[in-house]
């Protein structure tokens, strides 16, 4: 027998309740045995005692403690398999982690590159596909941080795309334009770019792609579109070769000066500073901390670490960052993060200057195509002439008031 339930059905409003249940479903599984409970969000009821504003004495605490005694207490309870689950391990309280209790843990990370190729391929089983056009391994990797449910919604997205223009068959186009939707969002079609603003934006998206493409290490720009989709008025997507699980130093600048490559060249062209690399700045000073106070990156300050997290649980463990650093520690810090990124910055403005024609070349081809690819690309740093059939004329806006926004997925930046 199986038995399933989650963590919510065990607190109620009413004092003894939901001891009471774990108590009747322990009795219930012994009377079945061999069987198997299994508890879902079990943070619900398992968090860590004393953290509530209820003291020490609410119905969640009392409600843990019998399941803790029915889980290892003085009866055995033999022939029962307890399994549960939770996106919250750091909040579970430490008597249920200990061994005799839920001491084998199983991590169910985001899939990697092979887990997404494999999803990718049992869910366009389903679908007519043009496997000429299709290159399921690229696919894959323009899909990183996305989960089965998100790969299954790229697909069925691709499908639609196909239907409604009529296909025989779902091609490379249609995924690469479902994957936009689900990653950035609907595009905007009923928005009118003014020129101004439309080129703008194509020379800051140049600018992201240019430093992106001579940058050593970087990795290969992908696609730089400017179409507006959901908040994002462009963007300038990145591949990576290989799966990364660690970065070099080397590499983390190099992802700054990519991403100041758009403010960069939006200075250097109208010389004039827009509200359009808000995010980018964003993501740029949180990586610039992190590598001062995480990564022990700093030349100033060495190979240490500051700002720990506070390891009490009240009303979420990262409610508050324990500082175990002096004012003076603090302006250092303060410093070499405005160092780092002034740096990064510099050197973007170095490659956009050495290389202005060739940005001047790029923003003109996505003025003509709105979106230019890895092919396009290599053609315009070699000097070669893009062929092909020009696209519709866009129907999108740019709106002053908004700001443009970067991906969150390390391996766009959109703006």
């Amino acid at each position: 027998p199986f038995f399933s339930l989650s963590g919510a059905d065990f607190v109620e409003m009413f004092v003894g309740v939901g001891a009471s249940r774990v108590r009747d479903l322990f009795e219930q599984a012994k009377k079945s045995s061999p069987c198997i409970i299994f508890i879902d969000e079990l943070d619900a009821v398992g968090r860590q005692r004393g953290a509530g504003l209820g003291g020490g004495h609410d119905e969640r605490e009392q409600t843990l403690n019998a399941l803790l005694v029915e889980l290892d207490g003085f009866e055995p309870n033999q022939n029962i398999i307890v399994i549960t689950a939770t996106n919250r391990p750091d909040v579970l309280d430490s008597a249920l982690l200990r061994p005799g209790r839920f001491d084998r843990h199983v991590v169910v990370d985001i899939p990697d590159l092979k887990g997404r190729l494999g999803i990718l391929r049992v869910h366009t089983k389903k679908i007519l596909m043009n496997k000429r056009s299709v290159k399921l391994d690229i696919l894959a990797k323009g899909t990183p941080g996305m989960v089965g449910a998100d790969l299954a919604n790229v697909v069925n997205e691709a499908a639609l795309l196909a239907a409604r223009k009529r296909k025989k068959s779902v091609d490379m186009t249609d995924f690469e334009e479902a994957i936009d939707k689900v990653m950035m969002g609907v595009q905007r079609k009923s928005m009118i770019l003014s020129e101004e603003e439309k080129k703008l934006t194509a020379y800051h998206e140049a600018g992201h792609a240019l430093v992106a493409s001579v940058t050593e290490g970087a990795d290969p720009v992908h696609k730089v579109s400017i179409i507006p989709r959901g908040q994002a008025l462009g963007m300038t997507m990145q591949l990576p070769i290989d799966e990364k699980h660690g970065y070099a130093k080397t590499y983390i600048e190099g992802r700054l000066s990519i991403m100041m490559g758009g403010r960069a060249a939006e200075e250097l062209i109208f010389n004039e500073l827009t509200t359009g690399a808000g995010n980018d700045l964003e993501q740029a000073t949180t990586i610039a901390r992190k590598m001062v106070c995480e990564w022990g990156m700093s030349e100033l300050l060495g190979p240490l670490t500051f700002g720990k997290k506070n390891e009490e649980i009240f009303l979420g463990r990262e409610i508050q960052t324990h500082r175990d650093f002096s004012e003076v520690t603090a302006r250092m810090i303060d410093q070499e993060v405005v160092r780092i990124i002034r740096k990064a910055e510099k050197t973007a403005k170095l490659i956009l200057k050495e290389k202005v024609n060739i940005l001047h070349r790029m923003a003109e081809e996505l003025l003509k195509y709105e979106t230019i690819d890895e092919r396009d690309i290599k053609k315009i740093l070699d000097g070669k002439t893009i062929v092909r059939r020009n696209n519709k004329k866009p129907t999108q806006t740019r709106k002053k008031s908004h700001i443009k926004s970067s991906t969150k997925s390390k391996t766009k930046s959109a703006s």
